[in-house]
């Protein structure tokens, strides 16, 4: 059954990275083309700026610039290399999806296939993307340093995982509150408690703002609206596809009788 799972989280992943990979040719691609514009103005005032003056002789520790050979064209980039990135990431993202639905399925209550994956899904996009996201916005070429690129991904992946131990915390925490205040009180309490956590990563965390002071406000912030679309679209068709393949898998009324499909 596990290898079953598997195989469908990861085809509907795949899906979905087809539907991201549409979005974002459409909405993301254009903006990334304007930074990339910006960059390349940037960098030939910044040439012009290192050359001496009546002489016409380059400035001492001035860079010729030459021309660099592309080791790939922004062609390929923006197609080949788009759709094979965006489409593997939907395909692990999707395993992982239904190994997270196999661990969970029936623990939640009455919730059948198709709700669980959809409350999966949720919780995915605000705990993996969202949450992450706002305090380390996604930015287009031309925005940040190369030199810091290591710590800025290195900073990006701890929050995700503080933001995925905080919604655990929150999980564990909520059965005991459901007990004591109520199912719609204690969801509340459990809900609080991750966002305080959340919040608590986000304040520790050193910001980061390597954004150029010339650079459009407008497309900087297309370019993240593009990004909150693709995840956006990713979590929902993940969501819905998968569950929809449970519910015929499992059947309405094949409900697992002792907690979790792993398990059983």
């Amino acid at each position: 059954m596990m290898v079953n799972l598997l195989v469908r989280g990861m085809l509907v992943g795949a899906i979905s990275g087809v539907l991201v990979l549409l979005f974002a040719e459409i909405f993301g691609e254009p903006q990334v083309d304007r930074a990339i514009a910006f960059e390349e103005q940037s960098a030939a005032a910044e040439h012009e700026h290192g050359m001496a003056g009546p002489s016409g002789v380059e400035a001492a520790g001035g860079h010729s610039h030459e021309a660099e050979e592309e080791l790939v064209s922004r062609g390929v980039q923006s197609t080949v290399g788009l759709g094979t990135a965006v489409i593997a990431y939907g395909a692990a993202i999707g395993g992982l999806f239904a190994l997270t639905f196999a661990a969970v399925y029936g623990r939640l209550g009455s919730l059948g296939p198709q709700a669980t994956a959809a409350l999966l899904a949720a919780l995915g996009f605000i705990a993996v993307y969202l949450i992450p996201a706002l305090k380390y916005p996604p930015s287009p070429p031309a925005v940040g340093n190369p030199d810091t690129i290591g710590l800025r991904s290195g900073l990006y992946l701890l929050m995700v995982v503080c933001s995925l131990v905080a919604l655990a915390i929150a999980a564990r925490l909520r059965p005991r509150f459901v007990a004591r205040h109520g199912t719609w009180n204690g969801t509340v309490l459990a809900v609080a408690v991750y966002l305080a956590l959340a919040v608590l990563a986000q304040l520790v965390l050193p910001a980061i703002n390597e954004v150029p002071e010339n650079f459009s406000a407008t497309v900087l912030w297309s370019f993240r609206m593009a990004s909150v679309g693709m995840q956006l679209i990713l979590w929902m068709a993940l969501g819905l596809g998968f569950g929809f393949l449970m519910e015929r898998f499992l059947g309405t009324t094949a409900r697992a009788r002792s907690p979790g499909l792993a398990v059983g």
